[in-house]
């Protein structure tokens, strides 16, 4: 199988954290075909969608140390046609530059992309989980995206509570999210208005959402894989930090999914695999859907540690069940190719 991997930089992951390595290392180490690139290597030559790769090949054992495999791999240059790929996994940070889907949809009919192009397109941002249908609310907290600042005041004066969370809809990694209080309204619509407006020229939407309460105990991520949860972990937030998110500093605890949790999950599940969102990760507070992370979902790392499992294992085997046995690889369009380190 032939897995192209579109990605942040593979030299300035950090191998003991990071996931995606860890999915690299899992097909890798069942010799499958791996490649990666970075969404800037992406281009068109004669109407055929290509890209930049780094192609890993193995002259040696694959060591199980991910410092190790990460330091020594090697690579081999080349262009390829993304029509050659049987799998194309999106793991860069968000916030996704739509030009990218753009890139795929010339091969989304004859490559497994996860997740899928169309499924991006609705749930690459945070309005993805604001507009779940939930009249009861009872998985959704009340969510508010506008760029409208007197709006938005509006939404804070006539809260019922006195704290709410905003946040910027493209962020990633706990950045930019903030408790607002109505005893500070004086400073918010100077703040709205630093948020609305941080590029000049351009505007960027915001998120108010209700605070639910027990979010300073932190959230719970949980992984889901074509539909059903696979792992979870409870994440705590730094000291005088609201974040949980472990790249701001939270801690991570082990955690077993209880039966609502799970039947939550389920639920969830369904639309994202009608959505083609494969591979999702989930962060819950008090049985209240937070945020939906579907472009690069990491924690891999802290739930095999706190669990003691694999679950790169879990992911490979089903893109390796997503795949036909009968595609034949293409094999390398640059006849002249370089080796690196």
């Amino acid at each position: 199988m032939k897995i192209l991997f579109i990605m942040y930089p593979w030299e300035k992951l950090n191998p003991k954290q990071d996931s995606t390595i860890r999915l690299v290392h899992e097909a890798v180490s069942r010799n499958h075909e791996v490649s990666l690139t970075c969404p800037q290597n992406l281009t068109i030559r004669d109407s055929v969608v290509q890209s930049f790769c780094r192609t890993i090949v193995l002259s040696e054992k694959v060591s199980d140390s991910m410092t190790v495999f990460h330091r020594t791999i090697q690579f081999q240059i080349g262009m390829r046609a993304l029509q050659e790929f049987d799998v194309i996994m999106m793991r860069d940070n968000p916030p996704l530059d739509p030009l990218v889907l753009n890139f795929l949809d010339s091969v989304k009919d004859d490559t497994f992309i996860v997740n899928a192009i169309d499924g991006l397109r609705k749930a690459n941002n945070k309005i993805y989980t604001a507009a779940f249908y939930d009249p009861d609310r009872e998985m959704i907290p009340v969510t508010h995206v506008s760029k409208n600042i007197d709006y938005l005041m509006k939404v804070i004066e006539e809260s019922t509570d006195d704290k709410m969370i905003m946040k910027p809809l493209d962020g990633y990694g706990g950045r930019g999210i903030i408790v607002i209080e109505k005893k500070a309204m004086a400073n918010i619509r100077s703040l709205l208005e630093f948020y609305i407006h941080k590029v000049q020229g351009e505007t960027n939407y915001i998120i108010l959402q209700e605070y639910v309460h027990g979010a300073e105990n932190g959230d719970v991520r949980v992984l889901m894989l074509n539909g059903e949860p696979i792992g979870a972990l409870r994440r705590r937030p730094a000291s005088g930090d609201v974040r949980s998110n472990l790249s701001a500093g939270g801690s991570a605890e082990r955690h077993k999914l209880s039966k609502a949790e799970k039947a939550m999950c389920r639920k969830i599940g369904k639309k994202l695999v009608q959505d083609g969102i494969f591979f999702a990760g989930l962060d819950i507070i008090e049985g209240k859907l937070i945020e939906i992370n579907v472009l690069s979902p990491g924690t891999i790392t802290d739930i095999n540690r706190l669990n003691g499992t694999k679950l790169q294992v879990k992911i490979i085997d089903f893109l390796e069940s997503m795949v036909p046995d009968n595609k034949l690889p293409v094999g390398l369009l640059e006849s002249e190719m370089i080796y690196e380190n």
